[in-house]
């Protein structure tokens, strides 16, 4: 047999001993490191289960402290007792925790409620780490402004030397009129009557009774900065319109402008409006050349913006917003 068909020399049991020993050493490390490495996984993918419910822990208690902050801005008006019982009452019922209030100020006195919110927020596979819950914090302010700026008014001017407007006496009986104001300003403001045109872009002698109707009805849509309106210089509430507007909000809130003075008269009378002031109409009476309408004013929460300069009268409106 030549050299070239000599068979193979046989491996001998030890070598062949040893290659088997190195391969089942192999496997078995691949094993221990999968086994680590899938543990590392399920724990990596346990935190961020947790971490995820954390956040959605803290953000129901933000959503929490914002909503009882507004709902106790609410009562600020009232007293500060007030304003922490009724943003106490809202965080209880939802979510509650251990509930922190403070006061402050920002334009006029006690404008400002802060509510803090503090709770756990338990762990599920975290508890394998040894962390059973954590704390989340939140905390939201809330101011109750008067405003400068108001959506929703109604076209009725009231003058702010109205006795129950002098007195504060809100929610006694009183009568705000139509025709022949009073001007403290000085001139002659013969012939304006209370009806005002709240929009710029429409000429004041033009401005129709169903229009003014849908304001009382339904208040002007745009955001009402103070200064200088028009006089609607017509008996407007005799209309057919502005009576049944008026019997579709008795009983209900009206947001009336408050006027300082009044420039000239008749279709040329302009209104300085300095304020806003709640209203609720109980009756009226108007036709021919007179024109009532009785209720009594009421403090109120509306939409707008906030007076930044401590120069507006309040009147007892107020706007309501989360400042942080």
């Amino acid at each position: 047999m030549t050299p070239a068909h000599q068979p193979l020399p046989a491996t001998p049991l030890a070598a062949r001993r040893s290659r088997f020993y190195t391969v089942r050493s192999e496997s078995g490390q691949v094993a221990v490191i999968m086994a680590a490495f899938l543990a590392v996984m399920v724990g990596a993918a346990a935190m961020v289960l947790d971490v995820g419910s954390w956040y959605r822990a803290d953000r129901a208690a933000q959503a929490t402290a914002d909503a009882a902050a507004l709902a106790g801005a609410q009562g600020l008006q009232a007293s500060k007792s007030n304003a922490s019982a009724l943003a106490e009452e809202y965080a209880t019922k939802n979510g509650g925790g251990d509930i922190e209030i403070t006061f402050g100020t920002k334009v006029v006195a006690n404008d400002l409620i802060t509510v803090t919110v503090s709770r756990p927020a338990p762990g599920f596979f975290s508890k394998l780490f040894g962390i059973d819950s954590v704390e989340v914090n939140a905390r939201a302010t809330a101011r109750a402004g008067i405003p400068a700026e108001a959506r929703y008014v109604a076209p009725i001017a009231v003058n702010e030397q109205h006795p129950m407007l002098q007195c504060g006496c809100f929610g006694d009986p009183t009568q705000v009129a139509l025709i022949n104001l009073h001007n403290p300003g000085g001139g002659d403001a013969a012939g304006a009557f209370g009806l005002l045109n709240l929009d710029s872009q429409q000429d004041g002698g033009n401005i129709g009774s169903n229009v003014l109707a849908d304001w009382i009805r339904d208040g002007y849509q745009g955001a009402l900065p103070l200064g200088t309106y028009d006089s609607a210089p017509s008996a407007n509430f005799n209309s057919q319109d502005i009576k049944k507007a008026l019997d579709d909000r008795l009983g209900t809130e009206l947001l009336f402008p408050v006027y300082r003075s009044i420039t000239g008269g008749g279709s040329g009378a302009e209104f300085d409006i300095i304020a806003w002031v709640g209203f609720v109409p109980t009756s009226f009476n108007v036709g021919g050349s007179s024109g009532t309408i009785r209720g009594y004013f009421t403090k109120v929460i509306w939409q707008g913006l906030a007076d930044e300069t401590g120069t507006v009268p309040d009147h007892g409106a107020r706007v309501i917003s989360l400042i942080e």
